[in-house]
C-alpha cells in the first residue's frame, strides 16, 4: 500500500492507495464530539422532562403508573442511541444504495396511515401506524430521513444540472411533492412545515435557480392558504395565534398556559418537579409539543437557554461539517440533517412563545415520543458518520479533522461520482 499525499485548497489530505483493490481509501478521525455531547445532553433532558412533565397524569390515570410515558421513552432512547452508534461507524456512502429503496418504503408507509385498520388517529389527524401489538410509529419521521438521504444522493448526481428548469426544479418537485403531498393529507401542517422547508434549504445548497425557489416558495403559501382555509381548526389555531386571550377557556388556551409556563418560570425557574402545570393537568400536550414551556417553569430562563445553545451548537457544528466534507454526497446530507433538526427545534420553539401558530410538531431529541427520538438519533449518528472524514481547507469555520487518532479508512467516492473538491489546486 502507498501513500499518496495531495494539496486541497491549502490543505494537505493523506491518501492511501491499495494495490490489492485499486481503490483510494482515506483516513478517518473522530467524530465531531461538540455535536455528539450536544445530542447526548439533549436527550438526557429530554428524558428527565418527559417523567416531569408526564408523572402525575399517567398515575391518576387509566394505568396509575406514574412512568406510562417516560419509560417507552427510554426504551426508544436505548434503541435510538444503538442506532447512532452504528450509523457512526458505518461510511456514509453506503446510504446511496439504499436510498431509492428508503424512499420507496416511505410513500409505501405513508400510504398505509390512511388504511382504516392500521392507523392510530391523534388529535384528529393520522398520523401513526399502529400494527397489532406492536408500538405506533410516525412514518412522516421515516419520510423526513429517507427524503434528505435520497435529495442528498440525487442532487450529487445530478450536479450543476441542478439549476435547470426540467433536469432542476421540475423534477425536485416530482421526487418532493408525493411525501409533502401524503403528510398535508393526513393532515399535519407542521410536519409538512419541516419537510419542505428543509427540502428547499437542500435545493438552494446544492446549486438551485433563485428565481425557481421564489416561484416554489409562492406555490408552497398558496398551498398553505388552501389547506388552511379547508380546515376549520387551522383556522382556529391562526386566530388563537393573533389573540389568544380572546377565548382563553377555548381555542387560546394552550398558548396562554404555554405562555403562563415560561412566566413562571423567571430567570431560574421552580425546580425540577416543581412545575405548577406539571403532568399536563392544566397545559395540553405538556410533555411533547409544549414541552419547552415546561423546561421554561421548572429551570427558568438559563435552563431555556440552555437548550436553544445545545441547538446553536448542533446547527453550528452541522454547518461546519457540510463545508468540509469529503464528497458533495456527505456535504448536502449533512446541510440536510442540520437543517431539518434546527428547523424544527426553531418551529416547536417559536409555538411555545407565540411566534407562529399551533402546529402539532415536537422538540427533537426532548419531547416524548418514540418515533421522532429515534429516528433523530440515527439522523445524528449519519451527521458525526460525515465529521469522521471531514478535510481541513484552511477558513475559519473548519471542522478540525484529528487525524492523529484515527479509525480505519473510508474508501473514496468512484469515479462515477462528484470529485472531492472542485477546488483541487493539485493531483494526486
Amino acid at each position: 500500500m502507498t501513500a499518496v499525499v495531495a494539496r486541497i485548497s491549502g490543505a494537505t489530505v493523506v491518501r492511501r492507495h491499495s494495490r490489492a483493490t485499486g481503490s483510494l481509501q482515506r483516513e478517518r478521525h473522530q467524530p465531531d464530539y461538540a455535536i455528539l455531547i450536544a445530542v447526548v445532553a439533549l436527550t438526557a433532558i429530554g428524558v428527565l422532562m418527559v417523567y416531569s412533565s408526564s408523572a402525575i397524569k399517567a398515575y391518576l390515570g387509566k394505568t396509575n403508573d406514574s412512568f406510562a410515558v417516560v419509560g417507552p421513552q427510554v426504551v426508544w432512547a436505548v434503541l435510538g442511541f444503538v442506532a447512532m452508534g452504528v450509523m457512526t461507524r458505518v461510511d456514509y456512502r453506503y446510504l446511496r444504495l439504499i436510498s431509492v429503496p428508503a424512499y420507496v418504503v416511505a410513500l409505501v408507509l405513508l400510504v398505509l396511515v390512511f388504511v382504516p385498520s392500521l392507523n392510530y388517529v391523534v388529535g384528529g389527524s393520522a398520523r401513526f401506524l399502529q400494527v397489532g401489538p406492536l408500538p405506533a410509529v410516525h412514518p412522516a419521521e421515516i419520510g423526513k430521513i429517507a427524503l434528505v438521504i435520497y435529495l442528498a444522493h440525487w442532487f450529487a448526481k445530478t450536479g450543476t444540472r441542478v439549476g435547470s428548469f426540467w433536469r432542476g426544479t421540475l423534477a425536485f418537485l416530482v421526487i418532493v411533492a408525493p411525501i409533502v403531498m401524503l403528510v398535508v393529507a393526513e393532515p399535519d401542517l407542521g410536519t409538512t412545515a419541516v419537510i419542505t422547508l428543509t427540502a428547499l434549504t437542500m435545493f438552494f445548497v446544492a446549486g438551485a435557480s433563485l428565481s425557481h425557489l421564489v416561484g416554489l416558495g409562492g406555490i408552497g403559501l398558496m398551498g398553505v392558504v388552501t389547506v388552511i382555509a379547508s380546515h376549520p381548526y387551522q383556522l382556529d389555531r391562526i386566530r388563537a395565534f393573533l389573540d389568544p386571550w380572546k377565548d382563553p377557556l377555548g381555542i387560546g388556551h394552550q398558548t396562554i398556559q404555554g405562555l403562563l409556563a415560561l412566566a413562571l418560570g423567571g430567570m431560574f425557574g421552580a425546580g425540577l418537579g416543581e412545575s405548577r402545570l406539571a403532568g399536563g393537568l392544566f397545559l395540553p400536550n405538556a410533555s411533547n409539543d409544549f414541552i419547552f414551556a415546561i423546561i421554561g417553569e421548572e429551570f427558568g430562563l438559563l435552563g431555556a437557554g440552555l437548550v436553544i445553545l445545545l441547538f446553536v451548537v448542533i446547527g453550528y457544528q452541522g454547518v461546519r461539517t457540510a463545508l468540509s466534507a469529503p464528497d458533495t454526497f456527505g456535504s448536502l446530507l449533512a446541510a440536510g440533517i442540520t437543517a431539518w433538526l434546527c428547523i424544527q427545534a426553531f418551529i416547536n420553539i417559536a409555538v411555545v412563545v407565540a411566534l407562529v401558530p399551533i402546529t402539532g410538531i415536537t422538540l427533537p431529541f426532548v419531547s416524548a415520543g418514540g418515533s421522532s427520538l429515534s429516528i433523530s438519533l440515527a439522523a445524528a449518528g449519519i451527521l458525526l458518520s460525515i465529521s469522521r472524514e471531514t478535510v481541513e481547507r484552511g477558513t475559519w469555520n473548519d471542522a478540525s479533522a484529528d487525524r492523529g487518532r484515527g479509525h480505519g479508512r473510508a474508501h473514496l467516492p468512484g469515479p462515477g461520482r462528484r470529485p472531492v473538491s472542485q477546488r483541487s489546486s493539485g493531483r494526486a
